[in-house]
C-alpha cells in the first residue's frame, strides 16, 4: 500500500512525493496507536540535562513518536519508510537521551521495509535492492547501545535468518500486541 504507492514514483523525480508518503506513514502509525488508547504525540521535548542526579538546563530534542501514560514520557520512537541513512541517528538518539537525561527510556525504531527500486537493463524494468545496513545494526547495538524494539512492516529474509538480527527485529504486530503494554506498564 504505502510501499507500492512509493514504487509507483518517477525514479529520480520523487523527493517531495516520498517525503509527503514518508509523513503519511508516520501518521499512520500514531493514529493506530491512538486509536487503541496511547497517549502518542509527536514534537519537541525539553530534555533535562542531569549531572549527579542535579538538572543543570534543558535542551528541545524533536521526535516522531512519544508515547506517555498519566503525562509520563515512557517510549520514545522513530517512524522511518527506510532505515537507509538514518539508523545511525536513532541509536545516536537513544545514546544521547540516555547520557543527558541519565535515564534509560526505552527507545524504539518502526520502520516500513528496506528496499528501494533499482534500474536494470530493460527500459520500464525495475529490480529491488535491500538497503537495510546489518554490519551498522550489528556494530550498533553491540558497542553503542541497543535499541528497545526494532519493527517493521516488511521484514526483510536476513532479519529472520541471522540469529542476532532475529533478536532484535520483530514485526510490527509485535510491538502492538506484546511489547507496547511491557514499555507502558514500567
Amino acid at each position: 500500500t504505502i510501499g507500492a504507492t512509493l514504487d509507483a514514483l518517477p525514479s529520480g523525480k520523487s523527493n517531495t512525493a516520498r517525503k509527503i508518503n514518508g509523513d503519511l506513514f508516520e501518521r499512520l502509525i500514531r493514529l493506530l496507536l491512538q486509536k487503541i488508547g496511547v497517549d502518542c504525540r509527536t514534537g519537541i521535548i525539553n530534555v533535562p540535562v542531569i549531572v549527579d542526579g542535579v538538572e543543570l538546563f534543558t535542551m528541545s530534542y524533536q521526535h516522531d513518536l512519544l508515547l506517555f501514560k498519566e503525562n509520563e514520557l515512557k517510549v520514545v520512537g522513530s517512524v522511518k519508510t527506510s532505515s537507509k541513512d538514518r539508523i545511525d541517528k536513532i541509536f545516536m538518539d537513544k545514546f544521547l537521551y540516555s547520557r543527558l537525561t541519565e535515564t534509560s527510556t526505552p527507545h524504539i525504531a518502526i520502520f516500513l521495509n528496506d528496499v528501494q527500486r533499482k534500474n536494470t537493463r530493460r527500459e520500464n524494468e525495475y529490480g529491488i535492492n535491500a538497503t537495510f545496513l546489518p554490519g551498522h545494526f550489528k556494530g550498533y547495538t553491540i558497542k553503542l547501545n541497543s535499541l528497545d524494539g526494532v519493527y517493521y512492516c516488511d521484514i526483510r529474509p536476513n532479519m529472520k535468518s541471522d540469529d542476532f538480527l532475529r533478536s532484535y527485529i520483530k514485526t510490527i504486530d509485535c510491538l502492538f500486541c506484546d511489547d507496547l503494554k511491557s514499555f507502558l506498564s514500567k
